[in-house]
């Protein structure tokens, strides 16, 4: 397993991270859970990223069982906070001060932590003033609760400001956790430079595409028996924009261009996401053991840029590259 700096830290994160954000206390009961995540950590990978609001707390809880009797200081634990969880009243979302440390003490907790490695603004706040947002995570740090601090899906130009304000408040801002794959492509043209310039790494999750980019799904076939698109529970509705006929024919073009390199499809699609320096990780789920075989071997593969540039002209037409994407993630106003 290989290691990357997230941001401009001293903090060394494995390019290959385990994310439970769809099978922890979901789709898989805990005892595969627990067996998948000690297959993760005999693979080599030793970071872990999770959040509050999946399967509404638990996936922490479970996270937890299974790394229980591991060494703490050789572990990375990532957590979040925005989404409602909880009973989910008026104060059980968002990013004020009060929710933010409502929801570290709970994280802390559920995981049978001291302190996470990073926490993470799960999405921008827009109810929120930014200021106590960013001195909430400040006093976070301070108090050892949280070593680093980190977002998810934020643009580019909240990321600038952000970043201004850990400057002022004393503390790093160090990522940014969008969706990245060669399916979905929309922070190359402003969130990628602008995190470049500020010293702010991506770990991005869905890297292939919520399977996608394994190749299992064939144009114009039924999509495989037990596979994350036949069930509501594992990201089902995530997975149907990627389902069209047009995007599966051209990722079955990845084919050759994986068997020419010596690596499956899988391999490939994560090669090519961490090809990118401005990755440092790409994170992977599963839900049982052996798929993270596979997985994990990207962390070995340097995909030169012939290899690079053949599944971008693959899937020429049919990734999203629309730079305004990044504008319709976060809510406008909490989630009820």
């Amino acid at each position: 397993m290989n290691y990357r700096y997230l941001g401009d830290s001293g903090f060394k994160i494995s390019e290959i991270t385990y994310g439970n954000w769809v099978t922890h206390a979901s789709q898989v009961g805990d005892d595969a859970a627990i067996s998948t995540v000690h297959k993760a950590l005999d693979l080599g990978i030793t970071t872990f990223d999770t959040a509050d609001t999946y399967a509404n707390t638990a996936a922490e809880v479970v996270l937890a069982k299974a790394l229980k009797g591991q060494p703490r200081e050789q572990l990375e634990i990532f957590t979040k906070v925005y989404w409602p969880i909880g009973r989910k009243g008026p104060n059980d979302q968002g990013l004020s001060r009060k929710h933010i440390f409502d929801g570290i003490n709970g994280s802390l907790k559920r995981l049978g932590v001291d302190y996470v490695d990073l926490y993470q603004a799960h999405r921008y706040d827009y109810e929120t003033p930014l200021e106590e947002t960013m001195q909430a995570f400040a006093d976070i740090v301070r108090q050892g609760k949280a070593l680093y601090i980190g977002v998810s899906e934020w643009t580019a130009e909240q990321l600038r400001e952000g970043h201004a304000l850990s400057k002022q408040l004393g503390f790093q801002l160090v990522s940014n956790q969008p969706q990245y794959s060669a399916l979905w492509r929309v922070i190359e043209d402003r969130v990628i430079p602008t995190s470049e310039e500020l010293g702010i790494s991506q770990i991005v999750w869905s890297p292939l595409a919520q399977g996608v980019l394994t190749g299992k799904y064939l144009p114009g076939q039924p999509v495989p028996e037990g596979s994350r698109a036949t069930d509501e529970k594992s990201g089902a509705n995530f997975i149907k924009r990627f389902l069209r006929d047009d995007v599966l024919e051209a990722v079955q073009k990845l084919t050759p261009i994986a068997e020419e390199a010596g690596i499956t499809v899988a391999q490939l699609s994560l090669a090519w996401v961490l090809h990118n320096p401005n990755i440092a990780a790409a994170l992977v789920g599963a839900s049982r053991p052996e798929q993270l075989e596979d997985t994990v071997k990207a962390s070995e593969i340097t995909l030169d840029d012939a290899a690079y540039e053949a599944v971008n002209a693959a899937l020429s037409g049919v990734a999203e590259i629309d730079p305004e994407k990044t504008y319709e993630v976060s809510p406008k106003s909490r989630p009820a």
